[in-house]
């Protein structure tokens, strides 16, 4: 029951921190969908957007923050 109090404790600051960066967006120097690697096409009636620069930044971070909680 401990473990559970802990991973929640855990997963709230997490969220926290996220809702925070969340808040502070417009203000970074860089844009999540819109990085180097987010691809855009749009013609007429049609648009595609792929975020593969953004989904290759989340995928790091959440490796990185589970690795580190893993590693406990």
């Amino acid at each position: 029951m401990v473990q559970l109090g802990r991973m929640l404790v855990v997963m709230g600051g997490v969220l926290a921190l996220l809702g925070f960066l969340f808040m502070l967006g417009p203000k970074l120097p860089f844009r999540l969908g819109r990085l180097p690697l987010d691809f855009h096409y749009q013609r007429d009636n049609f648009s595609f957007y792929f975020p593969l620069g953004t989904s290759i930044l989340l995928s790091l971070l959440l490796t990185l923050l589970f690795s580190v909680l893993h590693r406990r």
